[in-house]
């Protein structure tokens, strides 16, 4: 078998290369796409699962800070239409969509108790007085809405850290972004800078909280904890209830 069979032969990972098709292997070497291979962009995951599974692919993905994105999957164009048109009368089917119908259903459902498990998780991390319980429902309404839809890639999403921990982490960040300075911010480009920058939000942001952990008297007008929630408040529109607690 030549070389460039091989290589054709093999599924890998990649990067994109310098050029459309071209894509670069993780010990640096660039390869040029076969000519009858096309690019599956990503969005269908049943239909890039099937393709995977029937033969070789590269899977294209770049690196951005911490996080990975997919950039789609390299594949014998043949292939990708064999497959792609199985699926298509699948799905045409009555049974399918039931079953498109009942797993819409249970995702719901499976979101719904999150949002309720997350936002709990948050009121207890605030621990606010009886004083400020209605402060506190309307904190946990305005951080789990951020921070728990699906794809959102907030930290209220990642499982490899207890629930707690999440919500901990959730409203800290809410409360960085939304009463204080650091969205508008020129940060020198030194390394352990910004996580400095955040560490000292962080700090800030906790003493906030602690005012109203106690039976004191908060100055609403002046609070920029609720100068932002009346802001987003209004921002939501006249749907949004402010009096509802999680």
């Amino acid at each position: 078998m030549s070389t460039k069979e091989s290589e054709q032969s093999e599924s890998r990972v990649v990067s994109p290369g310098t050029a459309e098709r071209l894509v670069r292997t993780a010990d640096g070497q660039e390869l040029r796409v076969p000519d009858a291979w096309e690019l599956l962009p990503p969005g269908d995951a049943a239909l890039t699962r099937r393709v995977k599974a029937g033969g070789a692919t590269w899977t294209v993905q770049e690196k951005k800070g911490r996080r990975t994105f997919s950039k789609g999957v390299w594949a014998p164009a043949d292939r990708i239409a064999a497959v792609r048109a199985d699926l298509e009368v699948e799905r045409s089917t009555e049974s399918y969509a039931r079953k498109r119908q009942a797993d819409v259903k249970r995702r719901e459902l499976k979101q719904t108790e999150y949002v309720e498990d997350f936002s709990a998780a948050v009121l207890a991390f605030l621990n606010f007085s009886s004083r400020h319980a209605e402060i506190a429902g309307r904190l946990a309404n305005a951080v789990a809405e951020h921070a728990t839809p699906v794809g959102s890639g907030t930290v209220a999403r990642t499982k490899r850290i207890p629930i707690e921990q999440r919500a901990e982490s959730a409203v800290i960040a809410w409360l960085r972004h939304q009463t204080t300075a650091y969205d508008h911010m020129k940060i020198a480009r030194v390394k352990g800078k910004r996580r400095e920058v955040r560490r000292m939000l962080a700090e800030e942001s906790r003493r906030l909280l602690t005012g109203y952990r106690g039976n004191e008297v908060v100055d609403a007008e002046r609070c920029p904890l609720q100068i932002a929630l009346r802001s987003i408040e209004r921002e939501a529109g006249p749907s949004s209830d402010s009096s509802t607690n999680v």
